[in-house]
């Protein structure tokens, strides 16, 4: 068999193949032969570019999370927004439907897989925190809207209590516990300017996602 002359177009049917299972079964009920079968691609072939499901699942969640840099990038760099204004922005985009019901569809219980949770709290302090919400709080800081002395340690804080405490995705959390948190959490950071940053639509969006969670759609077709 002659050589792939073009491997990573091989790579992005890969991928597309594993994202559309993972959303359709979930990472747990998804496997290696599923993808096979998907591409029409041997098991050689699926081999050569990744080393396992797993290998697949990471890269399928990095792309999402490129596909959603992009949106945050451009919250981050509109000049018709105060720090304020863009920190809520950020938080409905990322917080809202199609990346978080993606992920809700694909991914087991972050606590049941201490790889996958090191993975998101590793993505929070060196790519969302430095790459958006900390040059944000910063400009809040210097116009005025936002009211802190530490605003890496403000935006670390911010993250790490909605992507793990708050996030359904983490442990199996009933809707009413989610919107207890998201009080709660409007309340601890009102002191810095920052109040109502999760707003009622946001808090229903969590709330479905916990109520979808504990109770998965069978054969995905709530999923997006």
């Amino acid at each position: 068999m002659g050589r792939n002359k073009y491997p990573e177009v091989t790579v992005q049917k890969i991928l597309d193949a594993a994202e559309r299972s993972f959303i359709e079964k979930g990472y747990d009920r998804t496997s290696l032969q599923d993808i096979i079968t998907a591409t029409g691609l041997s098991k050689g072939a699926i081999y050569h570019h990744f080393t396992s499901k797993e290998d697949i699942f990471y890269y399928v969640c990095d792309r999402i999370g490129q596909r959603n840099a992009e949106v945050l990038s451009k919250v981050r760099d509109d000049p018709t927004l105060n720090g304020l204004d863009k920190l809520r922005a950020i938080f409905k985009a990322s917080l809202q439907p199609e990346r978080q019901a993606k992920m809700f569809c694909m991914m087991p219980y972050l606590m049941d897989n201490a790889k996958f949770l090191a993975t998101e709290m590793r993505s929070i302090f060196e790519e969302v925190v430095p790459g958006f919400v900390e040059p944000i709080i910063r400009q809040g800081v210097a116009d005025g809207s936002i009211h802190t002395d530490h605003p890496k340690e403000l935006a670390e804080a911010m993250m790490m209590l909605s992507d793990v405490w708050i996030n359904p995705i983490v442990r199996p959390t009933s809707p009413e516990d989610i919107a207890a948190r998201c009080a709660v959490y409007n309340q601890l950071f009102g002191g810095f300017g920052v109040d109502g940053l999760i707003d009622q639509e946001i808090i229903d969006t969590l709330a479905d996602y916990a109520h979808m969670a504990r109770h998965p759609p069978l054969g995905g077709e709530d999923c997006v």
